[in-house]
């Protein structure tokens, strides 16, 4: 495998950062078609074992595994990279629109936000396809699979999903056999484990800049701490992280209400990441920092604790999974991804894109075109959008 440059990762990451419609679970599916089936910078069990890493770890899921795969190719520098090119669209669309042009956020038409969501269907369903004849070619890994989607759809609550995954290795432990020769290839060994000491600077700004903040009273130190631990105590992602970013800027007056509500509704519009959303709040705050130091101080603030985890849990993740017995656990652990992202599927990219048969064929023309025909997927995120357009003006859908 030729070996991949910083620059070549933040350009391949960049355009993601501007096709990636639909959401965390779609981001892993974008993740997927073009890294993984594409260019091949991870092998499946490679990947299915970073998903469940950052599945188990707080922050923006998606973002952490677009990390860890900047990490594992070319260090912290492509981390860094990975996360510049994929954050950096949706950051300056949201900072701009931060800066005065939140009047257009009632006037996106309904349609193209529905597009949007709706590419997420045949995105999500190629990559659960894919994944599961790789790691779930036998019935005891799909019937992991299959509970493990179950209780997900059951107890829909994004803090029960780290508990799935761990129950998924329980499972794999206890029921898969040793008949495999050895362990996948896994994450590049060259991760060095001096980066783990990362975990415990990300539990010393977790407890420390709260302190800082109360002793220095300056504003910038308390919009940093706020904004960080929303980066660090959240799972599930970007949607979930709403709650605290509000009780965080709405209640001190940092940001009022309709201005939230405004940069929210026009953050369901881009592509990429939505804690994005932070460089949105940065920018309209009415303290300083604001504008475009605002917008950089709130976006680093919240995903400096990703940044930590993920490049300070991989070595330590490398180190346990050579342990004997833990091929087994690493199996049933890669069968519970698949299952979560079956169950992400339905609930909630079916749930929310399909209203209608119109959606229906439009979800099952963009699967054909990803699959039969390998049409790149910013040129199907057009082609939904288009049909969504057509659909809504010939058809009255939404």
């Amino acid at each position: 495998m030729d070996a991949i440059t910083p620059l070549r990762i933040f350009l391949t990451f960049l355009r993601l950062g501007l096709t990636a419609f639909g959401g965390p679970i779609a981001h892993l599916g974008y993740f997927h078609r073009s890294l993984i089936v594409r260019r091949k910078w991870l092998d499946e069990h490679s990947y299915a074992e970073l998903v469940a890493l950052c599945q188990l770890l707080p922050g923006p899921s998606s973002s952490q595994v677009g990390i860890g795969i900047g990490f594992a190719k070319a260090g912290w520098p492509g981390a860094i990279a990975a996360w510049i090119g994929f954050t950096l669209p949706s950051a300056i669309l949201m900072t701009a629109f931060g800066l005065g042009i939140h009047h257009f956020g009632s006037s996106i038409p309904q349609w193209l936000l529905h597009g949007l969501i709706l590419v997420a269907a045949p995105v999500v369903a190629q990559a659960v396809w894919l994944m599961s004849k790789q790691l779930c070619p036998d019935w005891p890994r799909r019937l992991i699979a299959g509970a493990v989607a179950a209780a997900a759809l059951w107890i829909q609550a994004a803090a029960v999903q780290p508990l799935l995954i761990v129950a998924g290795g329980i499972l794999g432990w206890m029921v898969l056999k040793d008949r495999e020769t050895g362990l996948p290839q896994g994450l590049p060994p060259r991760i060095n484990k001096r980066f783990a000491s990362m975990l415990g600077l990300f539990v010393l700004l977790l407890l420390g800049l709260p302190v800082a903040s109360a002793g220095l009273g300056e504003q910038a130190v308390g919009v940093f701490a706020a904004f960080y631990r929303s980066g660090a105590l959240v799972f599930g992602g970007g949607h979930v992280v709403l709650p605290l970013l509000q009780s965080a800027v709405v209640p001190p007056g940092w940001v009022s209400g309709q201005d939230f509500l405004a940069g929210y509704g026009m953050a369901q519009a881009m592509p990429g990441p939505l804690f994005s959303f932070a460089a949105y709040l940065g920018a309209v705050m009415k303290p300083f920092p604001n504008g475009i130091a605002g917008a950089l101080l709130c976006l680093v603030a919240i995903y400096l604790p990703s940044f930590l985890l993920v490049m300070g849990a991989l070595p330590l993740w490398q180190a346990v999974r050579h342990r004997p017995g833990f091929g087994r656990t690493l199996r049933g652990i890669n069968a519970a991804v698949v299952g979560l992202l079956l169950a992400a599927l339905y609930h909630p990219v079916l749930t929310s894109a399909i209203t209608g048969p119109a959606d229906a064929a439009l979800a099952l023309a963009g699967l054909v075109l990803l699959v039969a025909f390998n049409l790149p997927s910013w040129a199907v995120v057009v082609l939904t959008v288009a049909g969504a357009g057509l659909a809504h003006m010939f058809l009255g859908a939404t």
